[in-house]
């Protein structure tokens, strides 16, 4: 569970400063998304099913620092989409972290060689590379053969350039216990870190028959990290967000935790979950009725155990209740006997589906701005010509 030393202080630090402060809810990593176009179409992604005037658009490397400013969280993660492809990348990264942010740029690698000039060696950036499992089951999630190989290229590459690299791998339902042993154990050869997140339900992912409800995850990552006893597989993870997919915690979902920041604005309420938005931070944080999300309060939030919304729960466990923290990194994930209580879903609020009218929204926004500055390139025409 090794998290490097200097991130490690900084961010507890910034976890210790808000509690004296009296803060119940703020922002520990931003989600923040530049784009939404991908080179890949993975069949659990939810991120890229948007029309080609959405896809098109991109965050400028100005509206970048300035979420990064406006949140104030101490880390960055840089999800898409694929990063690599937006033209200003470089600049992007280079501006978070002369501003001291921890900059984690999630790529799936296929551009990363390519790219690598681009960025320098720093211990506020590291590259997460988005690898599923070995290479069978990898290149069937992201439906296109070669890519492990590539991804697992560009990661030695990164490495021999002397930059940060671990990787970060999305678990279904189809995926036994066995092979992710597997997998971490080559991820350990590799010397990288991992991290590890069961799959969000997204409402447009193509494949809806492989998302992990809460018990199969909590059982699955018992009988994983079972097989890892004794071994030295290096989780990019606390150990409480561990022993909570083994379901030995009972923690509720913190989706301020991590803020999501993209091309529509500030995403109620988080990172997997888009149900309207806002154009500052501090809107999304005092108008978003937080109390309705999460799993137990709303049907879209039942089966989640994702990191996202429960890394920053663990992250506050730990500073609240050291000695419970310590004695998990002590004994290890227990993988056998009770596990904690279930959250009692019998009064979650129905599912509410309304995506689509905000993917409609943005387009009516996109067409009105491309017509409002097509009229006035037409007016000095017309001015030059009188």
């Amino acid at each position: 569970m090794a998290i490097p030393f200097h991130k490690e202080i900084v961010i507890g630090s910034y976890l210790l400063k808000q509690k004296l402060l009296g803060r119940k809810r703020y922002p520990l990593v931003l989600m923040l998304e530049p784009l939404f176009r991908c080179n890949l179409a993975c069949v659990g992604c939810g991120k890229i099913d948007y029309p080609d005037a959405i896809l098109n658009r991109r965050m400028t490397a100005q509206e970048c620092w300035d979420a990064a400013e406006e949140c104030g969280a101490p880390m960055v993660a840089i999800p898409g989409g694929e990063p690599l492809i937006h033209k200003e990348i470089g600049e992007i990264v280079r501006g978070l972290v002369a501003r001291k942010k921890f900059v984690s740029l999630c790529t799936n690698a296929l551009l990363l060689e390519k790219k690598l000039d681009l960025f320098e060696p720093s211990p506020y950036l590291f590259f997460s590379v988005h690898l599923d499992g070995l290479k069978e089951h990898h290149d069937q999630a992201v439906s296109q053969k070669g890519v492990f190989d590539r991804a697992v290229s560009a990661i030695k590459a990164a490495k021999a350039r002397g930059f940060a690299v671990n990787v970060n791998a999305t678990i279904f339902d189809n995926h036994p216990a066995e092979e992710i042993a597997k997998f971490l154990d080559f991820t350990a050869e590799l010397g990288v870190g991992v991290s590890m997140s069961p799959g969000y339900a997204y409402e447009r992912a193509p494949d809806q028959e492989h998302f992990l409800n809460r018990t199969k995850t909590k059982n699955l990552f018992r009988d994983v990290f079972a097989l890892g006893k004794g071994k030295k597989w290096n989780f990019m993870h606390s150990g409480l967000f561990l022993d909570f997919l083994a379901g030995n915690q009972s923690f509720e979902c913190t989706p301020w935790g991590m803020p999501a920041r993209n091309i529509f604005g500030w995403q109620k309420p988080c990172y997997l979950l888009g149900e309207g938005y806002t154009k500052t931070f501090k809107e999304l944080m005092e108008t978003t009725d937080w109390d309705t999300y999460g799993t137990g309060k709303y049907e879209k939030c039942a089966d989640c155990m994702a990191h996202c919304g429960y890394e920053p729960t663990a992250a506050a466990a730990s500073l609240n209740n050291p000695l419970k923290a310590a004695w998990v990194a002590i004994r290890g994930i227990r993988t056998s006997g009770p596990m904690a209580p279930e959250i009692d879903l019998s009064k979650q609020r129905p599912a509410q589906y309304i995506f689509s009218e905000q993917v409609q929204k943005k387009l009516s926004e996109i067409r009105r701005d491309e017509a409002s500055e097509a009229k006035d390139k037409r007016q000095p025409q017309a001015s030059t010509a009188a």
